[in-house]
C-alpha cells in the first residue's frame, strides 16, 4: 500500500502545514509524500480540479497495482473524510485480490464473505444464514 497526498498547495505550504500541525498531531509527522499540484494537472486527470475556483475537491482514490481505480469518493469541503471507511475499502480490495471473495455490504475483516461459489442464486442465498442487515451498519 502506498499513500500519496495531492493538493494545489505549494511545497512551502505543505512544509508549514507539516511543521505546525501534522508533526504535532502525529509522532514523526506525515508518513506519506505530499505532492504539490499548483496548476491542477493531477486533479484534472482525476476529474476533481475546479479550474474556475482553482481548487481540488476533497477526494480519495484506491488504485490497484495495475493502475485501475477500484474505489473513489469525493466530498464537499465542509465534510470530513472517514479514514476508517477508506481503510475498510482498502482491506476489502486486498482480501479480494488474495482470495477472490466478494464483500457484502458493511463487510469488516474477519466477517463472512461471498465466495465465487456463491455466484449463482441458490448459493448466494446461503449468505443470509451468516450475514444480517445489521452487519451493514
Amino acid at each position: 500500500m502506498e499513500v500519496l497526498v495531492v493538493s494545489i498547495d505549494t511545497v512551502d505550504t505543505h512544509r508549514k502545514m507539516h511543521e505546525r500541525g501534522l508533526a504535532r498531531m502525529v509522532p514523526g509527522g506525515a508518513l506519506y509524500p505530499m505532492i504539490s499540484d499548483t496548476d491542477g494537472a493531477i486533479g484534472s486527470l482525476f476529474g476533481v480540479y475546479d479550474a474556475a475556483e482553482k481548487v481540488e475537491r476533497r477526494s480519495h482514490f484506491l488504485i490497484d497495482p495495475e493502475g485501475t481505480i477500484q474505489a473513489t469518493e469525493t466530498v464537499a469541503a465542509p465534510i470530513g473524510r472517514n479514514v476508517a471507511e477508506i481503510l475498510r475499502q482498502l482491506r476489502a480490495l486486498q482480501h479480494h485480490r488474495a482470495t477472490g471473495d466478494f464483500m457484502p455490504c458493511g463487510w469488516q475483516p474477519g466477517r463472512v464473505t461471498l465466495t465465487e461459489a456463491n455466484d449463482n442464486v441458490t448459493e448466494t442465498r446461503k449468505i443470509w444464514d451468516d450475514w444480517k442487515p445489521r452487519n451493514a451498519f
